[in-house]
């Protein structure tokens, strides 16, 4: 089981009780450990596959973990959760969200509902929605419910302040809507659930009892919400393991709270901190320009990776003074290498940051006739 992992990966994979964090770093192996300690719960150490839970942020993450932990466990494997977030909730919205008043046959609004059910309330109150956006209150709402901050919180928290105090009251319209539809936002998939556990402890208790041991991928992309839900679902063994790189964490803007990964031994003060250090994915000089920059963080949990890869070609850094200059040289750089006849077209690849950066790339290359 243990063949072609290195130490600190064998380490996480055999430490099975209590809170664990892993911080892996990029290209350290994460997934290879999630799945090799799963087939060691079960095969080793006895723990029923009804009995552990992993949560991963995207379906296609699942999938893949789903696939690789069925080749490695087989039989009795499909009892294991293995799901996003949000999956999770809504399997336990629909078994006992009629304790909290919604029926279990609740619709989820998607972005398009959401819109229009938000055209509706601006409508209704009389609201300009050429100076109030309906994005604007929805994204404004779903930052609320990733910091679970009701709609009385809000209304209080935006006295005094004439723009909060309408969104406050946007809020409270846009929540009663939903319970009048029997809906859900994606938001409220989480929100829901956390406030199922916390009004009803028999409901709490059986999923204690059932998630005795849990894995969270991307443990730095959480927000308050999930952290909370996480929280409640440990709560009684205690046997969580989060794997995530707090260097890595670049979803801000969507909610994610640094903090949940940062802090995470003082939340669970009996933790255990392991650290993936070893890249399997590049080069050394790759890694020694990664590590000189991302030290200069504040606030971050120290870390420096490594490989046994070989060094590699040494990294070309370059800065220019308009965004212009930067695609003229790119188009020609490539352009260069190609006539050469080392490299193909199909060797050389742009990343940038924004959408918004293609349309220069696009337009040099077609200048210089690159395809």
């Amino acid at each position: 089981m243990y063949e072609g992992m290195n130490e600190k990966q064998q380490e996480a994979v055999l430490h099975t009780e209590g809170p664990l964090l892993i911080l892996a770093g990029a290209g350290s192996g994460k997934t290879r450990v999630l799945t090799h300690r799963t087939a060691y719960l079960i095969e080793e150490k006895g723990v029923n596959p009804y009995n552990i839970m992993a949560i991963t942020f995207t379906n296609k993450a699942a999938g893949e973990m789903r696939e690789r932990i069925d080749e490695m466990v087989g039989y009795g494997s499909e009892s294991i959760w293995v799901s996003t977030f949000h999956s999770t909730c809504v399997r336990i919205l629909r078994r006992f969200i009629d304790h909290i008043g919604f029926s279990t046959n609740f619709t989820i609004y998607d972005a398009d509902d959401q819109k229009t059910l938000m055209k509706d309330i601006c409508k209704r109150l009389q609201i300009d929605t050429k100076i109030y956006k309906e994005r604007m209150f929805l994204n404004v709402i779903s930052h609320a419910k990733d910091e679970l901050i009701d709609p009385i919180t809000f209304s209080l928290q935006a006295q005094g302040d004439y723009t909060k105090q309408r969104q406050a009251t946007v809020y409270q319209e846009y929540q009663a809507a939903l319970r009048s539809n029997n809906a859900l936002d994606f938001d409220d998939l989480i929100v829901k659930t956390v406030e199922l556990f916390k009004t009803d402890a028999e409901v709490l208790d059986y999923y204690n009892e059932k998630f005795r041991y849990i894995m969270v991928d991307e443990y730095q992309d959480t927000n308050t919400a999930q952290f909370e839900l996480i929280r409640l679902l440990a709560r009684k063994y205690h046997n969580l393991c989060v794997v995530g790189d707090d260097d890595q964490s670049i979803y801000k803007f969507r909610g994610a709270n640094i903090h949940n990964i940062l802090n995470f031994e003082k939340e669970f003060p009996d933790a255990a901190v392991i650290k993936l250090e070893q890249n399997y994915r590049s080069t050394s000089n790759i890694l020694n320009a990664a590590n000189g920059v991302i030290r200069n963080n504040v606030g971050r949990k120290e870390k420096v990776l490594w490989t046994e890869n070989p060094v590699g070609d040494k990294i070309d850094f370059h800065q220019f003074d308009t965004a212009y200059e930067e695609a003229d040289y790119i188009a020609m750089d490539i352009a260069k290498k190609v006539r050469t006849g080392k490299y193909r077209y199909r060797d050389c690849a742009v990343l940038y940051r924004t959408n918004a950066q293609s349309r220069l790339f696009e337009e040099r290359f077609i200048v210089s006739n690159n395809p």
